[in-house]
């Protein structure tokens, strides 16, 4: 769940809208249009590992096809 706040309400409430980042997405407008989100330390932690995974090369090695194994029929499957 998030909450929304105006940049006004923000700097005025700093203290409890912390507190609410703790466990909820916290977005900031500022004349009704989104200008930042604060969210907990440990939701950025597992944003930035998650960055982290997805950047490496490496992820999908496992996944990529055998060169020369394409278009090639399996023995089950011949006639």
């Amino acid at each position: 769940m998030s909450s929304t706040y105006s940049v006004t309400e923000a700097q005025s409430g700093f203290p409890a809208l912390l507190k609410e980042a703790e466990d909820n997405l916290v977005l900031v407008t500022r004349r009704a249009k989104p200008v930042a989100y604060i969210v907990s330390a440990e939701r950025m932690a597992a944003i930035a590992e998650t960055l982290e995974i997805m950047a490496d090369p490496t992820r999908d090695a496992g996944n990529a096809k055998s060169p020369g194994r394409e278009g090639q029929i399996p023995p089950s499957l011949r006639a």
